[in-house]
């Protein structure tokens, strides 16, 4: 089942009005928290990140959070070493949590930002521009 389904309400409306508020405020937490918390790990060391989105499982007890490494080619072993140290800044971020308890935390990388330059430059060719003329 993707993510996308998981986080859906059985009737096929979306995401609860309570998931949606409460993966606002943690993301909004966590982008805070990662810019200014260092986490003993060189591959993490002055990584700039985006916390794009955050979506809560449906009881709220995991949350997926979609980061974004600006400018990095080594992605992929940042997300990694974010779900090395989750544990870490689920401790970091619990004490913000106006929730009874702080979910579990799991990092993913977020594509969307390729998929977006993928489709600029699909839309930035010769034969779409002629099109769009």
């Amino acid at each position: 089942m993707s993510d996308r389904k998981k986080n859906h309400r059985r009737d096929g409306t979306g995401p609860r009005k309570r998931q949606l508020r409460v993966g606002e405020s943690r993301r909004h937490g966590l982008a805070e928290l990662l810019l200014r918390v260092e986490v003993d790990d060189e591959v993490l060391k002055d990584v700039p990140l985006t916390v794009s989105e955050v979506r809560p499982s449906p009881d709220l007890r995991q949350i997926t959070v979609f980061v974004a490494p600006l400018g990095r080619d080594n992605r992929e072993e940042i997300v990694e070493a974010l779900n090395r140290h989750k544990s870490y800044i689920r401790g970091q971020l619990s004490p913000k949590v106006t929730l009874k308890y702080m979910p579990e935390l799991k990092f993913k990388l977020d594509r969307s930002f390729d998929e977006y330059e993928k489709i600029s430059d699909l839309l930035h060719t010769p034969k779409v521009a002629q099109d769009l003329e």
